[in-house]
């Protein structure tokens, strides 16, 4: 079938009237790939559809709040709430999953520094997987580099906790995709990764404890065989 000239390269009549999401998660499955919650799927998305997804999404969050009995029509205060939510959705909050990792400039490591550095607090800002409610809280990375070690600047590990985090996490795994992806970036001896956070799907709803925080850690390399640097590390965290 020939592509019309009125849609988009590479459209056809035929799937015209595909969703959008549909294609995307068509293109996934064929690359025998996954798209779970906090998944990156960037390289299935092609240029334009992401303001299409964000049409298709805007559509069915008005179905949502017209199912809530939620008047869209005469309420002024919700008038373009859907379309705000699907805008804040896919470009803010979960922004993490459709676009390409942040560029990051690597240095080589011209001193060989092979000192403990640590960078932090940084603050992150999630959402949890079980009811999208936000996750908020603070990590500390520490680095053991070594002469081969990539030299990274340090708003760049700002850079790449906020993309791994603006996705629905779960924050055991986050962190360890944060850890993963530093360890490739950087090739240390050693990486440490702490994270503390409120979860507001505790906080919000459910027990409504405000006082409840979760932290936890990852420890990689030198800082698992060397108890004295993860001491050191710890101890450096600034406590409240």
């Amino acid at each position: 079938m020939k592509p019309r000239p009125d849609l988009p390269p590479d459209t056809t009549a035929e799937d015209e009237g595909t969703p959008v999401s549909v294609k995307i998660r068509e293109r996934v499955r064929a690359a025998g790939r996954r798209f779970h919650a906090n998944d990156n799927i960037a390289e299935f998305i092609e240029p334009g559809e992401l303001e299409r997804l964000l049409d298709e999404v805007a559509v069915k969050m008005e179905d949502v709040l017209q199912s809530m009995v939620i008047d869209t029509q005469g309420d002024h205060n919700t008038a373009a709430t859907a379309r705000r939510v699907a805008k804040m959705y896919l470009k803010e909050v979960f922004g993490g999953r459709y676009v390409q990792a942040p560029a990051i400039t690597e240095f080589p490591n011209a001193e060989r520094l092979n000192e403990l550095m640590i960078v932090g607090p940084i603050t992150v800002r999630s959402a949890c997987s079980h009811h999208l409610c936000p996750v908020i809280g603070k990590l500390w990375i520490g680095v053991m580099p070594n002469e081969h070690t990539n030299v990274i600047g340090l708003s760049k590990y700002a850079r790449l906790a906020e993309w791994i985090m603006g996705r629905p996490q779960i924050q055991e795994e986050a962190v360890v995709q944060l850890a993963d992806l530093i360890q490739e970036k950087t090739k240390p001896d050693g990486l440490a990764i702490v994270m503390e956070a409120t979860h507001y799907c505790m906080a919000w709803r459910g027990v409504k404890d405000m006082d409840s925080k979760m932290i936890n850690s990852v420890m990689r390399g030198v800082f698992l065989k060397d108890m004295n640097l993860r001491r050191e590390f710890l101890a450096l965290i600034p406590k409240k």
